[in-house]
């Protein structure tokens, strides 16, 4: 089952927000070590890189979450790799009297 492009684009926005909250509080420590200047000009120059980080982030994010729902490869192993034990089981029970 793929996931539908609304909830990739769930997924990208969810994830977003956590990273960029900790990209802003990151480059705010670091603003604030090396930039001399008042809150104000910390606070513009974080948001600053919030916003870029926000935007260009989530389309890569979203574009390769999709890339990703088009690749089978480890999507279904554990449902065919049970379901591929349960009927060599079911078929050796049915069949353990014919010897």
């Amino acid at each position: 089952m793929k996931d539908t492009p609304g909830r990739s684009l769930a997924k990208a926005i969810s994830w977003r927000i956590v990273a960029s909250l900790t990209t802003f509080l990151i480059t705010f420590v670091i603003f604030r070590q090396r930039i001399s200047g008042p809150y104000k000009q910390i606070l513009e120059a974080s948001t600053l890189v919030l916003i870029f980080d926000v935007v260009i982030k989530i389309m890569i994010y979203y574009f390769h979450e999709r890339l990703w729902t088009n690749i089978s490869w480890g999507k279904y192993m554990q449902r065919q790799y049970w379901r591929g034990r349960a009927w060599r089981k079911l078929y050796r029970e049915m069949h353990k009297n014919d010897t």
